[in-house]
């Protein structure tokens, strides 16, 4: 696999979020301080290609965003949903690269 680079870091707000698509695929791009997270964009519950417009914060020490529909947290790191153990999310490999984001799909 490939890095593929996405934006400059400064284009992400801190504590957002952003969609890209790489390679057919929708990726959530987060920016908590100058550290990238990549994240499937689809939320589970809905099926819609929301989450990088959800609400970036931390539940119990766990850094997470909120879906923008149903409001279920999922984990920036593993992609897990806290409420509900049985979903998940597909996460993706996340750097910064000087200015450059770059994700490995």
């Amino acid at each position: 696999m490939s890095w593929t680079t996405v934006c400059r870091l400064d284009d992400i707000l801190p504590n957002a979020g952003v969609a890209a698509l790489i390679d057919e695929t929708q990726v959530a791009i987060f920016r908590v301080e100058d550290k990238v997270y990549a994240l499937a964009n689809k939320d589970p519950f809905s099926n819609a290609n929301v989450l990088s417009r959800g609400i970036v914060g931390s539940v119990k020490g766990t850094l997470v965003v909120a879906s923008p529909i149903y409001k279920q947290h999922f984990s920036l790191e593993a992609g897990n949903c806290l409420e509900d153990e049985t979903v998940s999310i597909p996460c993706y490999q996340a750097r910064t690269e000087g200015e450059l984001v770059q994700i490995q799909v």
